[in-house]
């Protein structure tokens, strides 16, 4: 299902945005969807959530003070609010009325500034948490939308990257942060990026293993048996 544009739809281009100020856009994005419970964010919150190692292409270590100017940006722009009601002040995200773009769509551009260039089928797995597309066809026809918006709604918002070599599919990348050279192939650093992640995945595996070696240990000590032998 699709969901209804906003009310009111930007006539004029998007804002061009920092690589900081996307990822702090991007963040509130995230956390809307994957931590309501949390959201709206605190500003030490979103600090730990931009800075955050998963799931972030480039990692970034911003201070407070990085936060807190590009808030001011985005605030000015309406693309993110002061939540009103709490002693802290909390902040969260306007993208989807002040860019004037469908739900699914904001989707898409929230992971591409959170993630870097990726292929549609990468787009429909790392959006699992934020919103279920039927299969990967859906994924590129709201890209292809965003990729053929009209001048007169704001122009393109995403392009399609060069295939790179060895490589079937080809990746898209958001154009919030200005024009993209779309001869480039997004490969590397999506290769980076999933390395990235692996190292992240089997050093946690490790972890559990250890943990789960203990356990064991303590259980064959209070039952007064010999621990199994290590594979």
């Amino acid at each position: 299902m699709i969901t209804p544009l906003p009310a009111s739809t930007p006539a004029t281009p998007a804002p061009i945005l920092s690589p900081i100020e996307a990822r702090v856009l991007g963040t509130l994005m995230e956390k809307a969807r994957t931590v309501p419970d949390s959201y709206p964010l605190t500003l030490n919150t979103l600090l730990l959530g931009c800075n955050q190692k998963s799931s972030r292409e480039p990692l970034m270590e911003l201070t407070e003070a990085d936060i807190a100017d590009a808030l001011h940006t985005l605030k000015d722009a309406n693309l993110v609010r002061e939540s009103s009601g709490s002693r802290t002040t909390r902040f969260e995200h306007n993208f989807q009325r002040g860019i004037g773009v469908y739900e699914q769509a904001a989707v898409l551009l929230g992971l591409l500034m959170l993630r870097g260039p990726q292929t549609a089928g990468e787009l429909r797995l790392n959006t699992e948490r934020w919103y279920k597309f039927a299969d990967i066809s859906s994924v590129e026809g709201f890209l292809e939308e965003l990729q053929d918006r009209a001048l007169e709604k704001g122009g393109p918002l995403v392009v399609k990257l060069a295939r790179g070599p060895g490589t079937r599919e080809q990746r898209w990348a958001h154009l919030l942060c200005g024009p993209v050279d779309a001869t480039q192939t997004g490969v590397s650093r999506s290769s980076d990026s999933l390395a990235g992640n692996s190292t992240e995945r089997i050093e946690r595996l490790e972890l559990e293993v250890a943990k789960l070696r203990e356990t064991v240990q303590k259980l064959c000590t209070e039952l007064g048996v010999a621990p199994p032998e290590p594979l």
